[in-house]
């Protein structure tokens, strides 16, 4: 009965092969093969492969029979020991891409389908491909085994599957075990000739490109669920059923053999190590569902698209960048027209154009398809307008080189790839990249190409021509097609290259790949599953006896500031983190686990590499060592502080350094928290507070995975685990964003007309000068045309003045992002907001970075740091929602209060003292915290009044109170019974919040 199960899901699986998929059936299985048949001995079915040899290449087997001596039966003999010589030595797929030489003749093992229908007879060959599949077959000459189903091409075996039914109490684990226990990775067949191997059974599919014993490792090849591991119920049949459906049809699978398979060899060690070493590449399925249906789209709608990728770390998204790159280079559309000229890939991953290259001239054994820009503009230019690269790697700062070196490019069709598309295509670079690609600004241009680049192409003058140039290169363009690549994407993001769903209003990912999938999938950790916070409680003194007056938000800053650098703090969590490091994270991935310290400044970072040296030598202890990082110079009372001069070590080899056994722990200002990828960085303790985007890339430095790690650990000084939940929210399963709303920038505009700052006579001359002058003159005549505009700013009354920048800084923001998106199709608002981003940079405000400093005014008399929260953040949202812009815009700075010291001191002191004792003295400070962390509240203060921000702060007030009512009954007893009381805390802690928000 269960022979019976199996073989009726093994029947069905053949079955759809041959009636849909374009293969044929060989019944050459137990019992049933000959000598002539499938050869155990070499892994070939030689009926097939001199069956397609006779089909598509009769006049070159005529040549290689008469090279050996006219004897047919003798030729074939010889080349099948050729054959099995040359797979031996350079493996399937090489020699089925670019076949085998015996003697003076090529023999080609198999045609792919041509970039193009032009050439009918590449079609002809295409088609006479022959693709079998053999159920139960006998791969072992020493055996009686069998492989539940072998897939051939052209007599060659190119995959083996191992079935398992439910039905009869297996599933695909137990294929996995019968690949791992039962089949000898030695045999010709499974390990030198077979490129993928797949566990199937009707729910889930794994694969594997190499069969190593109990040591094999499987990979999921599977749709996804809900957003995460697994496959969704189909109607029509099993789960799995894409696999022979979709994956193995012929043109699909063909396509895989040709343009997405590679080996990865390693780029060091001796020719017989690195032949060792090589590894079969096999896309996962998100990676060949996403390239699929990019070219698909592509193929259609031609240039001019936008699509965002939104794949996970751990996605393998280097590979993905790198096949979609070389299918852009070769696509054509419908009507066999070239859709992209050239493909430029925007990236800082070192590797990328190594492993691009590599990768195609696998495909294509053609050198120069692949380009790195990395040494002048002029490269860049002769890369773009030469025709020998198709393939451009650059980063994002050399293309604004290429807008004073060229005159203009070819007006071509350009596929832009942007790697981890939030880190620089949202700004002027980007802007300038459009421009760069953007069509020449010749007379031959139609009005039609003019009035979809966003401007009408006529006789204007200089300024006029340059503004409109400007104009066309934001929004999106008829020649450029951007493909964005992130894990993480903003709001921005995806309005800039998302893809907008009428039915929901709002934009969404073209292709995804989620976290939550990708934990579940075992590809990354989940980094919050072990999370601790601590608090630290503290109260001051004041040292002095005068009680000079301060602006009270900047004071209780740099009290805080002072505090956060005490000796005695910073002492306490160094004690914090040595021993809990030695404790539980060194024995963690066999003793080789790492730890990231993540400060709040440079400063910061050099306290602590201080702190935690003097600990680890006061202490003796040998088995942990630090490093720090951090980008220029500090400059402290005690002296000056380099990253080399404390390290000892070149600042290039830090990395370097930290990755051996040397070094055990990290400490970063900024530096390595975003891109850093360290697998044996388990641990992260964070001093620094985190919201939105930064926490979920700050996190994610641990959740690369490596052998023996099987968790991760956060320990956090300065963050509630709820904030830090909601931070990653957004980004565990789907990320959307409602559209902006493009009237907020004509609102904006027209609130900076009322304060008569802004003169449009001065803005034309200013602009005039930025546009078409690029001599040293020129920088001071156009900052000479901006000072009557700043002489009026400066007369308006106080909060005029902080109410005008705040609009000026909104409309530079919202115009340098929304003109992306939305064709605004005018020079005029182009022209003012060159001026005004001029003008704003001149009217920052000197004060909003002076940094008050009360060290010796104040003294810390009360310190401890204590844990409060540990386990796990469990995230369970499939779609979470981002927002760019709020409300209406508007608002003002409101004028700083004054304190004194010892008021200050006292407000502080006093909101300590409400509690119960000194373990609890600083809730309320606690409360702040995170009601600062909040990304959603710091976006409401800069966007609105302080009356409509009451509105979005009083419901958080309360679920705060109300969610922390255990830890002082008495004082929430109050809040909740006595209005006046609530509304006075309230509305302290309203203003105050309001204004250091405003501040930030």
């Amino acid at each position: 009965m269960s022979e019976l199960k199996e073989s009726v899901f093994e029947d069905a699986i053949a079955s759809r092969l041959v009636d849909h998929g374009g293969y044929v059936l060989c019944k050459r299985g137990v019992g049933q093969v000959g000598p002539a048949d499938f050869d155990a001995v070499f892994g070939i079915d030689t009926a097939e492969l001199f069956a397609f040899v006779g089909a598509t290449q009769g006049e070159s087997w005529s040549a290689l029979v008469k090279h050996h001596g006219n004897d047919a039966g003798g030729a074939q003999r010889k080349f099948v020991q050729r054959l099995a010589q040359q797979l031996d030595e350079r493996g399937t797929l090489d020699v089925i891409r670019h076949g085998v030489m015996d003697g003076p003749v090529l023999i080609r093992l198999a045609f792919f389908k041509p970039a193009h229908g032009l050439t009918h007879e590449l079609v002809e060959r295409y088609e006479a491909n022959r693709l079998t599949v053999t159920r139960q077959l006998a791969y072992d000459p020493a055996s009686t085994k069998t492989l539940d189903l072998c897939l051939f091409v052209n007599g060659l075996p190119v995959a083996t599957a191992e079935l398992k039914n439910h039905i009869t109490g297996q599933t695909v684990e137990h294929a996995k075990e019968q690949y791992r226990n039962d089949r000898d990775p030695r045999n010709v067949t499974l390990g030198r000739r077979a490129l993928v191997h797949f566990a199937v059974d009707p729910e889930s599919v794994a694969m594997t490109t190499k069969l190593e014993g109990k040591a094999t490792r499987f990979l999921p090849f599977n749709l996804g669920n809900a957003g995460g591991a697994g496959n969704p119920p189909n109607a029509a049949g099993h789960r799995s059923s894409y696999l022979w459906e979709q994956v193995w049809a012929k043109d699909a699978w063909m396509d895989l053999l040709a343009r997405f398979v590679h080996v990865e060899r390693p780029s060091k060690g001796t020719a017989a190590q690195k032949r060792a070493a090589e590894k079969v590449i096999f896309p996962r399925f998100h990676q060949w569902d996403a390239v699929r249906a990019v070219e698909a789209d592509a193929t259609v709608n031609g240039a001019g698209q936008s699509y965002l990728i939104q794949h996970s770390a751990g996605s393998g998204k280097s590979n993905t960048i790198a096949w979609t790159a070389h299918r852009l280079s070769s696509l054509h559309d419908v009507s066999d027209v070239k859709v992209f000229d050239k493909v430029i890939v925007i990236t800082d991953r070192v590797i990328l154009d190594r492993q691009l290259q590599d990768t195609i001239f696998q495909f294509e054994h053609a050198h120069g398809v692949v380009v790195k820009i990395d040494q002048s503009s002029q490269q860049l230019a002769d890369a773009l307008t030469g025709s020998q690269a198709r393939i451009i790697i650059t980063t994002l700062q050399k293309f604004p080189f290429v807008l004073a070196k060229i005159e203009g490019l070819p007006s071509r069709r350009y596929a832009v790839i942007v790697d981890e598309a939030h880190s620089s295509q949202t700004g002027e670079a980007a802007k300038d990249l459009r421009l760069a690609l953007g069509a020449t600004d010749e007379t031959e241009l139609t009005a039609a190409e003019a009035e979809d680049m966003g401007f009408i192409a006529s006789a204007v003058d200089p300024v006029e021509e340059a503004l409109a140039k400007a104009v066309g290169a934001r929004g999106r363009q008829p020649n450029l097609s951007f493909f964005a690549f992130t894990a993480t994407p903003k709001a921005r993001t995806l309005e800039l290259f998302g893809t907008y769903n009428p039915i929901e209003k709002r934009y969404e990912p073209f292709h995804l790949y989620s976290m939550r999938q990708a934990i579940e999938e075992g590809f990354i950790l989940d980094v919050l599953r072990n999370y601790t916070t601590y608090s630290t409680f503290w109260r001051i003194e004041k040292a002095i006896t005068d009680d000079p007056e301060y602006e009270s938000t900047k004071a209780r800053q740099a009290i805080a500031r002072f505090v956060s650098l005490h000796p005695h703090h910073l002492a306490q969590k160094a004690e914090i983190i040595v021993e809990h490091f030695r404790a539980h994270t060194s024995t963690k991935i066999g003793g080789k686990a790492k730890a990231m310290v993540v400060t709040s400044s440079r400063l910061h970072a050099v306290r602590y590499k201080q702190a935690i040296d003097r600990y680890i030598i006061e202490h003796g202890y040998t088995d942990i060592a630090a490093l720090v990082a951090f980008s220029g110079k500090v400059i402290a009372d005690d002296g000056e502080f380099t990253e080399p001069g404390m390290n000892k070590i070149p600042e290039t080899r830090t990395a370097e350094e930290f990755a051996t056994d040397g070094y055990q722990v990290l400490v970063v200002a900024e530096k390595f928290q975003t891109g850093f990828d360290q697998p044996l960085l388990h641990t992260m303790y964070v001093d620094k507070t985190l919201t939105g985007l930064a926490t979920v890339q700050t996190l994610s430095r641990l959740n690369r995975i490596a052998p023996g790690k099987v968790d991760t650990f956060v320990l956090d000084f300065r963050n509630d685990g709820e904030e830090i939940q909601k931070a990653f929210e957004p980004y565990y399963g789907r990320t959307v964003a409602p559209p902006s709303d493009p009237n907020l920038l004509w609102d904006t505009r027209h609130q900076l007309d009322a304060f008569d700052v802004l003169r449009p006579g001065e803005v034309e001359a200013a602009v005039a000068v930025l546009v078409t002058l690029n001599d040293p003159k020129g920088h001071g005549a156009f900052y000479a045309l901006l000072d009557p505009a700043v002489d009026r700013f400066h007369a308006l009354e106080e909060a005029d003045q902080a109410t005008f920048k705040d609009a000026l800084d909104r409309f530079v923001r919202t115009y340098g992002f929304l003109a992306q998106i939305v064709s605004f199709g005018e020079s005029k608002l182009e022209r003012d907001y060159l001026y005004c981003r001029a003008l704003a940079s001149l009217l920052r405000d000197a004060s909003t970075i002076e940094r008050l400093d009360l060290g010796s005014e104040v003294e810390l008399t009360h310190l401890r740091t204590e844990a409060t929260f540990t386990g796990s953040l469990a995230l369970t949202t499939d779609t979470g929602e981002i927002k760019s812009i709020f409300g209406d815009g508007g608002g003002k700075k409101t004028t700083p209060d004054i304190e004194t010291l010892s008021q200050i001191i006292g407000i502080l002191n006093e909101r300590y003292g409400l509690d119960l004792g000194d373990a609890d003295q600083l809730l309320f400070d606690q409360f702040e915290e995170t009601w600062a962390a909040d990304a959603g509240l710091a976006e409401q203060a800069q966007a609105n009044t302080i009356e409509n921000f009451k509105l979005v702060f009083d419901p958080k007030f309360m679920d705060t109170v109300i969610g922390r009512m255990d830890a002082n009954e008495a004082i929430f007893k109050k809040i909740l019974d006595d209005t006046d009381f609530r509304d006075l805390l309230a509305n302290f802690y309203l203003k105050k919040l309001y204004d250091r928000l405003r501040a930030s």
